[in-house]
């Protein structure tokens, strides 16, 4: 049983690395043409994706290598009776978004270079510098939550050189003395009545708290709920949010990006106070997760995936990997 799920699980992850293989040189191709780094493209097609992750009735994810979510109306033209319209030349007559992205001569919504090259040459009539594409990300999407999260991604992507970044690590030591529970959605009282939106690790004070994935650091400082804490965005615009702490890594700051496994802080008892407040409960770490859908962001309970991540990184240790 274990060696077919262990099978199961080295063939589902040659999966994901063929497709990352296609994905990046289907950017690399499109980069190649109109100047737009493979690492911006990237970039748009996440958080395309992340926002179908989020949406999924009102914009399911779309079958393909690319995420770019374009309705038959908008890549036609609205005003284009033919709905199904693949000429270039329609397309254009009726404001169409469509173009042709593999010189096949047709602009098809289906094919993944088409729809990868129309995001680019729109972004690109903004103009070609760094400034210029945030512009063209802003008139793409009217929103500068969107441009700030594209531009975190993409300096993601360019650091690592690489598409393979959704590995997980367990945020505690594995061989470290903690204890947790589900205790997502319990009433909390401090502030006024609330939920209590994460998982309460406990542990001694001054074991290190790491990053559970790839991400950029978007806030360090103190909050009157969870005292120090770290705030970290990752590829799939979720926000992981560690609280409770004794102290940061020094080495870190915001707009740092980290990667699965490096230490961020460590556990303590700030918080439910003025800035420095400790000790009003026993050291633990408080850790949340929230999901961004574009415009706000929601809790969801993080212990499954606590577990989840736990387990993976000690099966990684076992087989030495």
């Amino acid at each position: 049983m274990y060696r077919s799920e262990a099978e199961s699980a080295r063939q589902a992850r040659q999966s994901m690395l063929d497709t990352f293989t296609e994905r990046k040189a289907l950017y690399d191709s499109v980069s190649a043409v109109t100047g737009i780094p493979w690492f911006n493209l990237a970039a748009v097609d996440q958080y395309e994706r992340t926002l179908s992750l989020a949406h999924p009735k009102t914009r399911p994810l779309r079958d393909g290598l690319v995420a770019i979510h374009l309705t038959e109306y908008r890549w036609v033209g609205f005003l284009n009776p033919n709905h199904q319209d693949t000429n270039l030349r329609s397309i254009r007559f009726f404001d169409g978004f469509g173009r042709d992205g593999d010189g096949d001569g047709k602009a098809d919504r289906n094919n993944d270079a088409d729809v990868l090259y129309s995001m680019a040459d729109f972004l690109l009539r903004y103009g070609t510098s760094p400034a210029d594409f945030d512009i063209g990300i802003w008139e793409y999407y009217q929103n500068d939550r969107s441009v700030k999260r594209i531009k975190q991604f993409a300096k993601i992507y360019s650091l690592f050189g690489t598409l393979d970044l959704h590995r997980h690590a367990f945020i505690l030591p594995l061989g470290g003395d903690y204890s947790y529970r589900s205790t997502w959605g319990a009433a909390r009282s401090y502030g006024g009545y609330r939920i209590h939106e994460g998982t309460d690790l406990f542990a001694h004070y001054g074991m290190p708290v790491r990053s559970a994935a790839y991400g950029v650091v978007e806030v360090m400082g103190w909050n009157r709920y969870g005292g120090w804490r770290v705030g970290i965005r990752d590829l799939n615009n979720v926000y992981h949010y560690y609280a409770h702490l004794s102290g940061f890594n020094k080495k870190i700051k915001e707009g740092d990006v980290v990667q699965p496994g490096d230490v961020v802080g460590w556990v303590g008892s700030s918080g439910y106070g003025k800035p420095g407040t400790q000790g009003k409960f026993p050291p633990h770490l408080h850790y949340g997760l929230y999901r961004d859908n574009g415009l706000t962001e929601w809790s969801f309970d993080p212990y499954p995936h606590l577990r989840k991540w736990e387990r993976e990184e000690r099966n990684r240790k076992r087989s030495g990997k």
